[in-house]
């Protein structure tokens, strides 16, 4: 007769109260200056556009550190910045993967045709799809997570065209409601997206901190993209097909990660 003994599992403890409140009310503000951005036209909408933008990719950057660990903050904004950029760079001179498109002035200082702005918008979108394709697949993460970025871009790009900050040359099919953002940005947007989390997938550590910040911050970033981009289109924007068509395209996707971090299991 053996005696076992039972080690218990230890639990991870969270981070700081002080970092809570940083991460949260980073992603607050985030998600605060998306519900102005209907209310408001002009030069505030210009600036809320592109404050959005940065201040979503701190959260994320934020998130990434304090859930993560700095290694895979720190790779993650270098890879994923400059992915972001070169693909942008690609997309904008030659029309591939993406389509013809070009830029408008009014996002900010650009590079070569490229706003500096537009790789962070990369960045804070990336880190999420990353982290919910980790948690509901081992096998297909790559797919899964551009699938995520495509459909989260169902509901942005028609938002930034509609506001002037791109146009397309659109000269086939389009993306179904939206006649001016061709059919091509959307596979597009599935290909660089399955990059760039196939890279990370393998590139970035899955450990998480001893003291590590919840996938919190990441389900109520998912949860109000689908809200969001449902409810503004069908009320705010006038385009209910597209509310339909991105809710349940997206929805499909981020649904079974955010199911299963309110269930606690994510």
């Amino acid at each position: 007769m053996s005696i076992r003994h039972y080690t218990p599992r230890r639990r991870r403890r969270g981070i700081s109260q002080r970092a809570r409140v940083v991460l949260g009310g980073t992603l607050a503000t985030t998600i605060l200056l998306q519900m102005l951005y209907p209310l408001v036209d002009g030069t505030v909408l210009q600036y809320i556009t592109i404050a959005t933008v940065y201040v979503g990719a701190l959260a994320m950057l934020l998130h990434a550190y304090l859930s993560f660990g700095i290694k895979y903050a720190s790779r993650y904004l270098i890879l994923t910045a400059l992915f972001g950029y070169f693909i942008e760079l690609l997309g904008v001179h030659s029309g591939w993967p993406f389509g013809i498109y070009s830029y408008d002035q009014s996002l900010g200082l650009a590079i070569f045709g490229v706003p500096i702005v537009v790789p962070f918008a990369w960045v804070m979108m990336v880190h999420p799809a990353l982290v919910a394709a980790r948690r509901v697949t081992t096998k297909w993460t790559f797919i899964y997570g551009g699938a995520l970025l495509a459909g989260w871009d169902l509901f942005l790009d028609p938002q930034m065209v509609a506001a002037g900050r791109w146009t397309w040359e659109v000269t086939g099919s389009h993306i179904p409601f939206v006649p001016d953002v061709p059919l091509s940005n959307f596979f597009g947007w599935l290909l660089a997206g399955c990059t760039i989390v196939a890279l990370l997938n393998v590139v970035l550590p899955f450990e998480r901190r001893k003291e590590s910040a919840s996938l919190r911050a990441v389900t109520i970033l998912l949860t109000w993209v689908l809200f969001s981009g449902f409810i503004g289109n069908l009320f705010f924007f006038d385009r209910p097909g597209l509310a339909f068509l991105g809710a349940f395209f997206f929805g499909t996707f981020a649904t079974p990660f955010i199911y299963k971090s309110w269930l606690g299991e994510a």
